[in-house]
């Protein structure tokens, strides 16, 4: 039984294929279309899954929707009722497009599908599944374990901003939820708003930039904003909030009570933003904490499940994994929207059509998550050729140490290799590569690679059997979801002088062996590497060990700021000649900057809009 879950129309749309429980392909849009968080319908990610599976969509038996448009419209309306006449300005502006695109979407997949096949049997062949049914689907049947209290927390879905679920086999009942406008997601994304970031896009920004504060108004957010109770279940104070019936985030009584106006975009950061920054992570972390602890207490289930954006938060993740309510945390590696088509689809399948799920005991069901296209050797070649690159093609045992000699010698790699990563986090597929050892490449490569603030850390990957030995934890983290300390014993002592910095200028203060990784407040959002899910990427990891020592390398998505991460090695050429990565290593062509034509040097640094 085939089932194709589609995600669309709000942001990160995505598809995905299963094939009897099994997960074939999944990608986003924006990979393709090259927009970034893509809010179209993904006809080309709908394709690519076709063309995965060799087969038309006549070939599929159901197409799964992410969420119910329907009940999304119903709390549109009971929103605006209840506030107004307060939000009319925003109503007018929202209903036009729902009553013209949003609303009636079962024709609008009709037609969009009728391109695929103009046969489609959409009248029966077409599920819609709820939003949070959708991420807690994603999060619980793709995991390793047989029982798991499922946990969803994100901006809003149709009603639901929290919830909480318990999967069994192949049954998954939901069992508690939190509604709008009473989110978590939705206050992380205010403070987002207020210190000047894009709501939806953002968000990790603020987490990246809390450790240089203090969260000095962690407990005016409590006091005024929220109210939480032991259990973790909490309501927001909706006179400092403007989503309800607005077009920004946060209102003027927000402004007072934080003592001024929102920060404008690329405006300088203070330690004012830093501090706004480290209350809310606070906030969050203390809020989910309150959450895990009171469901492991009532339940008595071993295994955590996590989905929806607020999952995204590897901090956050990291403190729950430790906090030890759970033996077992599984997050799934798309938890935003984009999951939710393949969420969608598993839906379809375990509880529309009753199919049981096949657990093999050890991995989970996400193949590492790369489940996005991968070009042949012969293809590679020709469009780099295509594209006018000058390449050395290489053995794969030559490939690998080429590789891991360029990234002992200092310099930045581009790696393009096997099947594109689904999700936000590049995982060894589409990465730029460097040595963590270095105290000037995370500088480096944030401001003359990745042309982004000078602040944003940068996650090392680590052979699996070596985590423990340089971070603070020795479970699997192999989608880089999860943050730990680096270990007392590779950390350098700090001076007095330096113990005194505040704010950015901590940032240039190496703190361990493997400065480029370490966060200034020693932590670090680790992706194990396993061989069983990248052999190619765990044995340049590997090689790079045998060189220097050295068991971790610092990875990053092949983007720059405001581009979604290459697809293709077009992309991939494109993106080595806009920055200043000095080695592109596509399959077996191995390209040094040097060598190419200075012709084909692109201005990327302007290329994209800000994220």
């Amino acid at each position: 039984m085939r089932i194709l879950g589609v995600s669309a129309f709000y942001h990160d749309s995505a598809a995905a294929l299963i094939e009897d429980g099994a997960v074939i392909a999944a990608a986003q849009e924006e990979r393709f279309t090259r927009k970034k968080h893509d809010d179209r319908f993904p006809e080309y990610a709908i394709q690519y899954c076709l063309d995965e599976a060799g087969i038309e969509l006549s070939d599929i038996d159901f197409v799964a929707f992410y969420d119910k448009p329907f009940l999304k419209f119903e709390r549109l309306l009971e929103t605006y009722l209840a506030f107004a006449p307060s939000g009319f300005r925003s109503f007018k502006m929202a209903i036009p497009v729902w009553l013209k695109e949003k609303l009636f979407q079962k024709d609008l997949l009709h037609k969009k599908f009728k391109k695929f096949d103009k046969d489609f049997d959409w009248q029966n062949k077409l599920l819609f599944s709820e939003h949070h049914q959708s991420h807690a689907a994603s999060a619980f049947f793709p995991s390793p374990f047989e029982e798991a209290i499922v946990l969803t927390m994100d901006g809003v879905g149709e009603w639901a901003t929290t919830s909480v679920a318990i999967g069994r086999g192949r049954e998954l009942n939901m069992v508690r939820e939190i509604h709008f406008p009473h989110s978590l997601g939705l206050l992380y994304s205010a403070f987002t708003y207020y210190t000047g970031f894009k709501v939806n896009s953002g968000e990790y920004k603020v987490m990246g930039l809390a450790p240089y504060g203090e969260p000095v108004y962690k407990d005016l957010i409590l006091d005024k904003l929220m109210d939480v109770k032991e259990d973790g279940s909490f309501r927001l104070d909706q006179q400092y909030f403007n989503y309800c019936t607005g077009l920004t985030m946060t209102n003027k009584k927000f402004d007072e009570l934080f003592g001024g106006p929102p920060r404008k975009a690329e405006e300088q950061l203070t330690q004012k933003h830093m501090d706004l920054a480290a209350s809310v992570q606070a906030v969050t972390e203390e809020v989910v904490l309150r959450l895990t602890r009171s469901l492991s207490k009532e339940y008595g289930i071993k295994n955590l499940c996590l989905a929806g954006g607020v999952a995204l938060n590897c901090v956050a993740n990291g403190k729950v994994l430790r906090d030890q309510a759970f033996e077992n945390v599984w997050v799934q590696p798309a938890a935003g929207d984009a999951g939710g088509a393949l969420g969608a689809a598993l839906n379809a399948y375990h509880l529309f059509q009753q199919q049981p799920r096949n657990l093999n005991g050890a991995m989970d069901g996400m193949k590492g998550s790369y489940l996005g296209p991968e070009l042949r050797q012969s293809e590679i070649e020709e469009r780099l050729s295509a594209a006018g690159a000058k390449f050395s093609v290489l053995g794969d045992d030559e490939t690998i140490d080429a590789t891991a000699e360029a990234m002992a010698d200092g310099k930045a790699i581009g790696w393009f290799q096997g099947r594109m990563e689904f999700g936000p986090r590049a995982l060894g597929g589409r990465s730029i590569i460097a040595d963590p050892r270095s105290p000037e490449m995370q500088k480096t490569l944030n401001l003359r690679v990745k042309y982004r603030e000078s602040f944003r850390p940068f996650a090392p990957s680590v052979l699996r059997e070596d985590v423990a030995d340089w971070f603070d934890i020795d479970s699997d983290s192999p989608y880089m979801l999860m943050v730990a300390p680096i270990v007392e014993k590779r950390r350098r002592k700090m001076t007095d002088e330096e113990n005194k910095l505040f704010g950015i200028e901590k940032l240039n203060v190496p703190r361990s062996d493997i400065p480029a990784v370490t966060h200034v407040d020693y932590s670090a959002r680790i992706q194990t590497v396993h061989k069983e899910t990248n052999p190619r990427y765990h044995a340049l990891i590997s090689a790079f060990k045998k060189r220097t020592g050295c068991p971790v390398v610092v990875n990053t998505s092949f983007n720059v700021r405001g581009e979604p991460i290459v697809c293709t090695p077009e992309d991939a050429f494109r993106c080595f000649m806009g920055s200043e990565i000095e080695v592109l290593v596509c399959g077996n062509c191995f390209l040094k900057k040097e060598d190419q034509d200075p012709a084909l040097k692109l201005d990327y640094k302007n290329a994209f809009e800000l994220d």
